[in-house]
């Protein structure tokens, strides 16, 4: 038996998003009540797209990837939300499973998410990532640090049909720029956190993920795609290492303070 459709906001991060922005707004303006930009200071035209869509925007000073969600679920107007990132867009499918989660009493949307990668959806790796994104909002939150986690204190979920679409990097010269970048903060959290460096982290560590992603999660199938997925993998688990190691020696005798 179908209830009343409920509300539903959604609340999408920005900063320097105008090659994303427009594709994501498109996919949602038909089945959005609200949508909810935090932006933590965009310089180019992500601003202006996201208005001509009638989103309302916000200002938030970026601290960290859970915090600022938080934040802008925090401002929704409505009690379901539904957190979206700017390189992320909703199938056809999905938007109509969403109305059904919508019509029903469930408190927490399950999503599939695929990613598209040198012209194409993957079919194995980096594909049919199951995620919390829709949810009532006083149900649900965002914690961690550079890997967030949703926790929930609910466990009515409905599980959607249909994909959420993930567009993530430009080029692979964008994908190993923010691997690194990526890599050198998680090296900074734990570095603070005196996370302990062994010489074993990076040679195991690194292998391990290597052979995670390109034979347990089927790399080896998407061919050349696969392979380099997994090098990117490894790359980032060494560098994580290294990072950290370089971390710990500067702490030792740092020439440039």
């Amino acid at each position: 038996m179908s209830l009343l459709a409920r509300k539903i906001s959604f609340v999408i991060l920005t900063k320097n998003e105008e090659k994303n922005i427009k594709r994501a707004l498109e996919s949602i303006k038909d089945v959005a009540d609200e949508i909810l930009i935090v932006d933590s200071g965009s310089t180019d035209k992500t601003i202006d797209i996201a208005k001509s869509y009638g989103a309302n925007v916000i200002f938030n000073e970026w601290v960290s990837y859970p915090s600022q969600v938080n934040f802008g679920i925090s401002k929704a107007k409505n009690d379901i939300v539904f957190v979206l990132d700017a390189d992320e867009e909703l199938s056809s499918e999905l938007k109509a499973s969403l109305k059904d989660f919508l019509s029903s009493d469930y408190e927490i949307g399950l999503v599939t998410r695929r990613s598209f990668y040198m012209g194409d959806f993957l079919k194995h790796v980096w594909n049919n990532e199951k995620l919390i994104r829709v949810f009532k909002k006083d149900v649900c939150k965002y914690t961690g640090e550079l890997h967030e986690t949703v926790v929930c204190s609910s466990n009515k979920t409905y599980e959607l049909k249909g994909y959420l679409n993930h567009y993530s990097f430009k080029s692979l010269k964008d994908q190993f720029e923010r691997t690194l970048k990526y890599a050198k903060i998680s090296a900074d959290i734990m570095c603070k956190k005196n996370k302990p460096f062994h010489f074993y982290n990076l040679i195991v560590n690194p292998i391990w993920i290597f052979f995670k992603f390109f034979i347990l999660k089927s790399g080896y199938k998407e061919g050349v795609k696969g392979l380099i997925i997994a090098f990117s993998g490894m790359f980032y688990v060494f560098m994580k290492y290294a990072f950290l190691y370089e971390c710990y020696k500067s702490k030792e005798k740092d020439l440039w303070k």
